[in-house]
């Protein structure tokens, strides 16, 4: 070996000591800039991960990739480096909540079946040219048992009206009817005097005729012999049923009678008491409308309805 090799070795020697040395101190300073980093972005320390990867190793793995001569111009790409480095780190797993499905309630509902349509029948003299006020009567009133003698009253004096007018005309004026008659109380009609007669003659809105008026005034006299007798008009009606309502079960519009035994009974022994205009036709209709005698027909939605309320257990006195 030559003279120049020793000091050619220990040149080296030394050149490696001094980059050795510039290595490790390049190593510390990109140590502490990543830990100072670290804590604004992940202040708990990556001691905490679950990741194998260390602090150590992440600076050395950045600063040995690193082409950079100085620290002060690598220190944007460390910053990005940094960022790089946390997606592979394993950071604690969210725990996800669980969302509960909301189910919006339907904006529409089934549309409830009209009277009349499929699925809710009425009698079949009930037609869709039928005037609202007599499908009304159909529903709520026709086939109802009423008690009450005003009621009772008014609905004979109707049915008396049936001679002259169908029951959608009598309807659309029933209100008048019960002005001009006292609501039909028989004590205030028995005393209508000539004046009051011909006042009511003269309604053009009531349209009826003067026998049909007097009639009515000479019925009222009449109910009110009746009460003297019986106690009240309902309870000599309703004898006639044995205060129960006649439950028919007719399926088919020709199988309602316009007149019954029972009817022609009442009406004949309306006639011999002095009632006007009750002949047999007028007395059932009469015992139809106030519910004396259930004729609905057996699949009409008020059938069953009038049967519960004629099967109540309690009875008129």
């Amino acid at each position: 070996m030559s003279k120049q090799n020793p000091k050619r070795y220990s040149l080296e020697k030394i050149n490696k000591n001094i980059s050795s040395s510039k290595e490790n101190e390049k190593q510390r300073s990109a140590a502490s800039f990543l830990s100072k980093h670290m804590k604004k972005v992940y202040p708990i320390g990556l001691y905490k991960t679950c990741s194998s990867l260390s602090l150590s190793s992440l600076s050395l793995s950045l600063s040995q990739n690193s082409n950079d001569s100085s620290l002060a111009d690598s220190s944007s790409q460390l910053d990005q480096k940094i960022a790089l480095a946390l997606r592979l780190i394993e950071s604690p797993k969210r725990r996800e909540v669980p969302v509960a499905k909301t189910f919006q309630k339907p904006t529409t509902e089934a549309a409830c079946t009209e009277p009349g349509e499929e699925g809710f029948r009425r009698c079949n003299w009930i037609t869709k040219n039928s005037d609202n006020i007599y499908v009304q009567f159909h529903d709520e009133c026709w086939g109802v048992p009423v008690y009450d003698d005003h009621q009772l009253f008014e609905l004979l004096a109707l049915s008396g009206m049936l001679m002259d007018f169908n029951w959608t005309e009598i309807l659309k004026r029933k209100e008048l009817f019960r002005e001009v008659f006292a609501g039909f109380d028989a004590n205030n009609v028995a005393k209508m005097g000539e004046k009051e007669i011909m006042d009511i003659v003269s309604n053009k809105a009531l349209m009826l005729a003067e026998c049909r008026v007097r009639c009515i005034v000479d019925n009222a006299n009449c109910i009110l012999k009746i009460v003297k007798e019986f106690g009240s008009f309902s309870s000599y009606m309703w004898n006639y049923v044995s205060y129960k309502p006649i439950i028919n079960r007719y399926k088919h519009p020709r199988n309602v009678p316009l007149r019954s035994p029972k009817a022609e009974a009442i009406s004949k022994d309306l006639l011999k008491r002095g009632f006007r205009f009750v002949g047999p036709v007028i007395v059932h209709s009469f015992m139809q409308a106030a519910g004396l005698t259930i004729d609905h027909l057996v699949d009409c939605f008020r059938y069953s309805e009038c049967v519960n309320l004629a099967e109540r257990p309690w009875r008129h006195v």
